[in-house]
């Protein structure tokens, strides 16, 4: 009986260790398995820091992405064709967050210059080449911010007109350079500060007075916009001038050559008289539209094809 007793007791005494022991490796198993856990969220919290840092270091870009500047088959235009004087120029740029609202160029000896108005004061300086060079470039080669109200302005040299040209801008805020890729317009000059014309006129085609059919081709915009061609053309006392008829009503004024043009009619189509200040030219004029929310000023080039003109 003592026997079976003492069997007894020793089955019982290993029940207890064994469940302990399964006890034991439970807890380090779950310790294991928190400890796993732990190390994983700290990796993906490491993960997701650096991937916030990036995205927020890239933010520019992906918000901004890159626009085309200047236009197809352009040719550069260099100082020596240009008369001495101050002219106002419009610029092309390559983002939305690098936006000029005035620009006067000079010119004078040989060389252009250009003083940019920016529309804020978010950049502090200017490196005419890109952002890897700017990082490599002296302090001394960079242009400075000039303040101009609330807003800052940089004067830079302008190697050629109607050129891409590479300018990286520094951002106080964010402290890099930034790419970008400016087109100084020799299209929004007038014909005034060229040594020679652009373009042919009235009395260099030799063209009497009456009325005309001319091929139109109108560039600029979204590219929804188009008008009809050919167009109207009519010449009275040496002076051309064309019906210009939209696509649309929305138009409710254009600039030609600084003269504010109002519509003849805009009951089915927005339809306008304008100067043609010259023929076989992309002539820069500007029309309002009201189809957003808020009117703008859009920038488009129209070109008169003086071989296409008919009676």
């Amino acid at each position: 009986m003592y026997k079976k007793y003492a069997v007894v007791s020793l089955l019982l005494t290993a029940a207890v260790l064994t469940s302990c022991g399964n006890k034991n490796n439970s807890s380090e198993s779950e310790a294991k398995t928190t400890t796993a856990a732990v190390e994983t969220t700290t990796e993906a919290e490491t993960t997701t820091t650096a991937a916030e840092t990036e995205a927020e270091t890239t933010t520019e870009q992906v918000t901004a992405p890159q626009q085309e500047v200047g236009y197809e088959g352009m040719v550069a235009v260099e100082a020596d064709k240009l008369k001495d004087g101050e002219y106002d120029i419009n610029v092309d740029s390559s983002s939305s967050m690098f936006k000029i609202t005035e620009c006067k160029l000079t010119v004078a000896d040989g060389k252009m210059t250009a003083k940019m108005t920016m529309s804020g004061s978010g950049y502090e300086y200017l490196f005419m080449g890109t952002g890897e060079d700017a990082a490599k470039a002296s302090e001394s080669d960079y242009i400075n911010a000039e303040e101009s109200g609330d807003a800052v302005a940089f004067t830079v040299p302008v190697e050629a007109l109607d050129k891409e040209i590479d300018c990286a801008a520094f951002s106080k805020r964010k402290e890099q350079w930034y790419d970008r890729k400016l087109v100084f317009r020799a299209d929004s000059l007038s014909d005034e500060a060229f040594y020679e014309s652009r373009y042919n006129t009235v009395e260099s085609l030799g063209i009497k007075d009456g009325e005309y059919n001319v091929d139109v081709k109108l560039e600029g915009g979204s590219g929804k916009a188009s008008v009809v061609s050919p167009a109207k053309l009519t010449v009275k006392d040496g002076k051309a001038a064309a019906e210009i008829i939209w696509s649309s009503n929305k138009y409710d004024y254009m600039i030609v050559d600084d003269e504010k043009i109002l519509p003849v009619s805009t009951e089915e189509f927005s339809i306008f008289e304008i100067p043609v200040t010259g023929f076989d030219y992309k002539m820069p004029v500007k029309a309002d539209t009201t189809a957003m929310s808020t009117s703008h000023e859009i920038e488009y080039t129209l070109f008169f094809d003086s071989s296409t003109i008919t009676e």
